[in-house]
């Protein structure tokens, strides 16, 4: 009896047979899986297979970083109640990280990897220097790569009744004029084609709903009228691209 006081009252809720034979064969597969066996054996593959990706590693570097992290800790970042607290809830949880795979990526434009602490430098002893996207090679991320930025404008202008078309030589001119925007600016690879994509169908975008049921092909020269004079002016580049 007083437990069920306890526990509150059950909601009863209504649904079709189906759907109920179905919810009463989930809640009884449920019952017949051992979450702890689950988490063990997830643990032991973490611990032998695991890879840890970081990407843009260099915003935690740098010697203003360094003296934040000296600075005592308040309330406001974190009380040491909390952390004691979060380690109970988590004791059980440690993985050992001695055969995981570290891998990081980062531009390094204004620190250096030797500004990392060094717990992380010892656990990146290989390091590679990438060199800088080409146009040959910002290409591919524009056309052929899965999710292309190309297709996703066409998929999204094609829900406004609008079939959207790139030429080859397009292609290849947005690419030439985003690795161009690249080395005038700061470089941040093929993150470029976003903001000249967008600024290349704004027009387009825009209007959209009163293109339904047309056709439209963008054509080199159609992006050197939206995007040339906007990447000879760097002021305007600066802030547009």
């Amino acid at each position: 009896m007083l437990p069920g006081m306890f526990q509150g009252r059950r909601r009863p809720s209504t649904m079709h047979v189906p759907d109920a034979r179905a919810h009463l064969v989930e809640e009884e597969q449920q019952k017949l899986v051992d979450m702890e066996s689950v988490a063990r054996t997830a643990i032991e593959r973490v611990e032998e297979s695991g890879i840890l990706f970081v990407d843009e590693i260099d915003k935690i570097a740098g010697r203003e970083a360094g003296t934040a992290r000296r600075q005592p800790r308040g309330r406001a970042a974190g009380h040491p109640a909390d952390y004691r607290r979060h380690d109970r809830q988590h004791q059980a949880w440690h993985v050992r990280t001695d055969h995981v795979l570290f891998i990081a990526a980062g531009a390094f434009h204004v620190s250096k990897p030797s500004d990392l602490i060094p717990e992380l430098q010892g656990r990146f002893p290989i390091r590679v220097e990438l060199d800088a996207l080409g146009p040959r090679r910002v290409r591919p991320h524009s056309a052929r790569a899965r999710n292309a930025l190309i297709a996703q404008y066409s998929a999204l202008l094609a829900t406004e009744g609008v079939d959207l078309q790139f030429t080859d030589d397009a292609i290849d001119r947005v690419a030439e004029l985003a690795a161009l925007v690249n080395e005038r600016m700061e470089n941040i690879g093929a993150r470029r084609l976003h903001t000249v994509m967008e600024k290349l169908l704004d027009e387009i975008s825009f209007e959209g709903p009163d293109l339904s049921g047309r056709s439209i092909t963008i054509d080199a020269a159609y992006v050197d009228r939206m995007l040339a004079d906007i990447v000879k002016n760097e002021d305007l580049s600066r802030y547009i691209l």
